[in-house]
């Protein structure tokens, strides 16, 4: 299984990034996907999921409203649209995936596979 991630980069307050995060390697119709993101001295914390099989999301507090996450099933990819992006969205962001979840809701404790993370910077 591989997840790549792409897409981070630096950005200025209230600026918008996509990360993108291409799957291979086995089928994902069963799974949660999403986005975690670790900042510095911080730990993973939990950004989005989205289920593969219908598309439900679900969001962090902090991403409710700003962040999007979708799915491209033709691609084998999720997406993070990531819209009026403030300096505490610094961090590095990964993409996760969980067979066994139930829910869009991801648990760190739970990921089978992670992806290599991909830094996005706010500069104030």
């Amino acid at each position: 299984v591989q997840l790549q991630a792409s897409g981070g980069g630096l950005v200025q307050t209230g600026g918008s990034l996509r990360l993108s995060c291409a799957a291979s390697g086995r089928t994902f119709r069963t799974a949660t996907m999403g986005w975690f993101r670790q900042a510095p001295g911080k730990e993973r914390e939990f950004v989005a999921g989205i289920r593969w099989s219908g598309g439900r999301a679900y969001y962090a507090d902090s991403a409710k409203g700003r962040f999007t996450i979708s799915r491209d099933n033709a691609e084998n990819t999720i997406y993070l649209q990531m819209n009026s992006l403030k300096p505490e969205d610094t961090a590095v962001y990964y993409c996760a995936v969980d067979w066994e979840a139930t829910t869009q809701w991801l648990n760190k404790d739970d990921i089978d596979y992670w992806g290599k993370g991909t830094l996005v910077t706010v500069s104030s």
